[in-house]
């Protein structure tokens, strides 16, 4: 049925006699938040799309828009200030952030509409933060597929403003502020979607493509059989979810640095794709274990 836009406190037209806002107006606030399990899927790169929305503090990486919407070149960031969704900068540079507050089920449409308003503002203009984004385009349908996502980890948030920029007091102010809250971050360049970081200690955060009961069984197998540690020292300690997608994490050996896990990683990963592609029923031992990584949730982000 086709609703006309009323006033939240107006009767609403379906003739039910309640208000709009507790008839069809609660039922358009649903749709509108529907949550899609994979917002990211089908964009190249989908795992680093979900690593820069949920674990890496500063990170850029420039993809480009359709023809249909003008050829642009944009640059993807973690996070801007004022946790503004888009930056339309003074020298023309477009910036569109995925670590936003957005209150919809599907970031993809979100971050499309930001990204999509801040190419119509005058340079020199932002984008705050979004309330629900109503019916669009998806960053699917927004970006040009032959130009994928590739992080750069930047270790300040100098990205922010443009080379030639004036820099008063106050901003360097926010900018050192800033820079401060950033923990050490290097993405692995032998494996897709896995992030080192330092935190007191040293972790790897390692974003999947595989769907998550094929994971998860796959995972299970390699701890039933001591097989899922990274490295000598490293060990698995849980995952979470993000975007339709499982992180596991891993604890390294003291002082591991990233570069140092690029090998271990790189075996894993062989490892762990044999494991998940494996058809055969979980033993018991196994059924055990992928229960215990069920339980295992993590909130290291």
């Amino acid at each position: 049925m086709s609703i006309p836009v009323v006033g939240q406190r107006e009767p609403c037209p379906c003739g039910s006699g309640k208000r709009y806002k507790n008839c069809h107006g609660r039922q358009r606030e649903r749709a509108a938040v529907e949550l899609v399990e994979r917002p990211f899927a089908s964009l190249a790169n989908e795992v680093d799309w979900v690593a820069l929305r949920e674990v890496v503090p500063a990170a850029t990486a420039g993809v480009r828009t359709t023809s249909e919407h003008g050829a642009r070149d944009v640059v993807v960031c973690t996070l801007l200030p004022m946790m503004w969704s888009a930056l339309h900068r003074e020298d023309g540079t477009v910036l569109v952030a995925l670590q936003t507050t957005t209150h919809g089920g599907d970031p993809s449409r979100d971050v499309a509409a930001a990204l999509l308003e801040a190419l119509a503002l005058e340079p020199g203009s932002a984008v705050g933060p979004r309330d629900l984004a109503g019916p669009g385009p998806r960053l699917q349908d927004v970006l040009d597929p032959a130009v994928p996502l590739v992080p750069v980890v930047q270790h300040d948030f100098e990205y922010w403003l443009a080379a030639d920029a004036p820099r008063s007091p106050d901003v360097l102010a926010s900018l050192e502020e800033a820079n401060a809250s950033i923990t050490p971050t290097a993405r692995l360049t032998s494996v897709a979607g896995a992030y080192w970081v330092r935190m007191g200690r040293e972790f790897l955060r390692w974003a999947r493509p595989e769907p998550e009961d094929a994971l998860l069984d796959g995972l299970a197998r390699l701890h039933a059989d001591r097989r899922s540690g990274l490295g000598a020292g490293a060990r698995f300690v849980g995952a979470f979810r993000s975007c339709g997608l499982v992180v596991p994490v891993w604890e390294l050996a003291p002082g591991t640095g990233a570069d140092d896990v690029e090998g271990p990683a790189r075996t894993f990963d062989a490892v762990l794709r044999a494991a998940v592609d494996e058809t055969a029923p979980l033993t018991a031992p196994e059924r055990r274990a992928r229960a215990g990584l069920v339980s295992r949730q993590v909130t290291l982000r």
